[in-house]
């Protein structure tokens, strides 16, 4: 084999390598059937989300699976297959999963989440989430609640209260009163 040739796609298998460890999620999708303009219209609504899409050979994919460890990936690298980086966990997943529902020839077969090899169901799953600002404001929100409860319950107690001196005397009990009145 020529050297170059050789030198090539070590370089691709080791390009390959950096984005599986420097991504938090990686969606292996086939994207046969789809037409130019659809695979454009899906990379340009990864972009939006930070996901990078890429086609890669198999072989070579494969190889830089197992070059990181992750070689149960090599079981969904078959056929014409994109690979979707994500720096978020859900990203990549919500993105094609979206896509998929409306273009029926892109197939989900699987990715990697966390560092560990997942099959299709589970990229379904994370693709139900919400991205991480929707999740740290659903958390702040559920933070937030027993506080707000708590406000509304001191300030109720405070609006219950009698505020000057007046209505402090409408407010003692009987007793009080009968007995203040005797001691004058």
């Amino acid at each position: 084999m020529n050297q170059d040739v050789l030198k090539s796609k070590q370089n691709v298998v080791s390009e390959i390598e950096d984005k599986f460890k420097n991504s938090s999620s990686t969606v292996v999708a086939e994207y046969r059937g789809l037409s130019v303009a659809e695979v454009t219209e899906l990379r340009r609504a990864l972009r939006a989300e930070g996901v990078e899409m890429k086609v890669y050979k198999n072989t070579l994919a494969s190889k830089a699976a197992d070059e990181v460890g992750y070689g149960d990936l090599k079981n969904v690298l078959t056929g014409p297959n994109s690979l979707a980086f994500g720096s978020d966990e859900t990203a990549a997943a919500r993105v094609m999963a979206k896509f998929a529902k409306k273009h029926k020839a892109l197939v989900l077969k699987g990715g990697i989440v966390e560092g560990k090899v997942v099959d299709e169901a589970t990229i379904k799953e994370l693709s139900a989430l919400p991205n991480r600002e929707g999740m740290l404001s659903m958390l702040l929100s559920v933070l937030n609640a027993p506080v707000s409860s708590f406000a509304r319950v001191v300030k109720a107690v405070a609006d219950a209260k009698p505020a000057d001196g007046a209505d402090a005397e409408q407010a003692k009990p009987a007793e009080e009163k009968s007995a203040d009145e005797a001691a004058a």
